[in-house]
C-alpha cells in the first residue's frame, strides 16, 4: 500500500527521471484499464448566480467574471445535447447545474431528462450539488448511471477554497451517491496553491472513497475569481500529478479535464503519456474545449480505442 512518503517522492521526481516515472504510470494504466479511452461530455444546464464561494469558480455569484447566467435548460435541449455528445463519441453525458443543490421543481425536470436520455440510449450522469439520499435514489430510479461530486482539494486546504459548505459535506454526498447504488465520479483540482503534501492528501482521500472515475482538473485561473493571480502548474508538474493519481488509483478511469487545453497547449498528448486514460470532449462549463476532431486525433495518437 502506498504511503504519503511515496506520493511525495512521485511529486518530487527529478526532471531526468521523469520519463521513467511516466513509463511506469502508463504500464500501470495499461495493465488495469487496457487500451480503452474513457470519454465524457457535459451540458452546463443551469449557469451562474451560485451562492457558494468556491475560490476557483467562475459561476460563484460573488465573483465578477461575466459568465452567462440562466435558469435550468428545457428538457428537450438537454436531451438534444446528450444525443450530440453520444454522436461525438462520449461514453457518458453529464447534466451539470450551478448552486448548492437543486430545488424540487428543477430536480423534477432533471429526472425527466434522465428518463428521456435513457430511452434514446444515452448514459446519463449528473453533477447537481449537495443532494440527500432521497434525491439520489430518485435519480437512480430514473436511470441515472453516475453521480459526479468532487472533493476539490485536501481537507486541510479546503477552508481556504470554500467557506459556505464543508469538506465533510462533500464526502457525505459522495458516499450517499454510492449508497444509492450510483457509480461515483469524484476528483479534484490541482494547482490552487496547495502544497505537495496536500495534493497527496487529496489523492489518498479519493482513493479511500473508491470512485469509478476520477476527473483531474488543473487550475486555469479565471479573471475575476479569488484565484485569478495564482501561478498555474507547469507541464512537468502536471505530468507528475497525473502519474501520482495513476499510482494511487491504478484501476480507475482517470480523465484530465479542466485546464488541459490552456495549460498544455500543443502538448496535450502528455495526459496519456503520464498515465491518464481519458478526458472531456467538447466544451466545459464556462470555457471552450478542443474541436471533437482534435480530441479524437489525440486519442488515436495515444493508441487508445474510442
Amino acid at each position: 500500500m502506498l504511503t504519503p512518503a511515496d506520493g511525495l517522492k512521485i511529486l518530487n521526481t527529478p526532471d531526468a527521471e521523469l520519463p521513467e516515472l511516466l513509463r511506469q504510470a502508463r504500464e500501470i494504466r495499461d495493465k488495469h484499464t487496457g487500451q480503452r479511452a474513457a470519454l465524457c461530455s457535459i451540458v452546463n444546464a443551469k449557469s451562474g448566480r451560485c451562492p457558494e464561494d468556491c475560490a476557483y469558480c467562475a459561476q460563484a455569484g460573488r465573483h465578477q467574471t461575466g459568465v452567462a447566467e440562466y435558469a435550468l435548460l428545457d428538457t428537450a435541449e438537454i436531451v438534444r445535447q446528450g444525443l450530440a455528445a453520444r454522436q461525438n463519441g462520449a461514453h457518458c453525458f453529464g447534466i451539470v447545474t450551478s448552486g448548492r443543490a437543486l430545488p424540487p421543481e428543477d430536480l423534477a425536470k432533471v429526472l425527466e431528462a434522465v428518463r428521456l436520455l435513457r430511452a434514446v440510449g444515452v448514459a446519463p450522469a449528473a453533477s447537481l450539488g449537495i443532494l440527500d439520499q432521497a434525491a439520489l435514489r430518485q435519480l437512480k430510479a430514473a436511470g441515472l448511471k453516475r453521480y459526479h461530486h468532487n472533493l476539490e482539494t485536501a481537507e486541510s486546504f479546503f477552508p481556504q477554497i470554500c467557506t459556505t459548505h464543508t469538506y465533510a459535506d462533500r464526502v457525505h454526498t459522495a458516499r450517499a451517491a454510492k449508497e444509492a447504488g450510483l457509480e461515483l465520479c469524484c476528483g479534484g483540482i490541482a494547482g490552487m496553491g496547495e502544497s505537495k503534501e496536500q495534493r497527496v492528501e487529496l489523492v489518498m482521500a479519493i482513493a479511500e472513497l473508491s470512485p469509478d472515475s476520477v476527473p483531474l482538473n488543473f487550475l486555469n485561473p479565471v479573471p475575476g475569481t479569488a484565484l485569478q493571480s495564482v501561478q498555474p502548474l507547469g507541464r512537468a508538474d502536471i505530468c507528475r500529478t497525473i502519474a501520482l493519481f495513476r499510482f494511487f488509483l491504478p484501476d480507475k478511469d482517470i480523465g484530465v479535464m479542466g485546464g488541459r487545453e490552456q495549460l498544455l497547449g500543443e502538448e496535450q498528448d502528455l495526459v496519456f503519456a503520464a498515465g491518464a486514460n481519458g478526458f472531456m470532449l467538447g466544451n466545459y462549463l464556462t470555457t471552450s474545449g478542443n474541436s471533437i476532431e482534435a480530441d479524437h486525433a489525440l486519442v488515436a495518437a495515444a493508441g487508445l480505442e474510442r
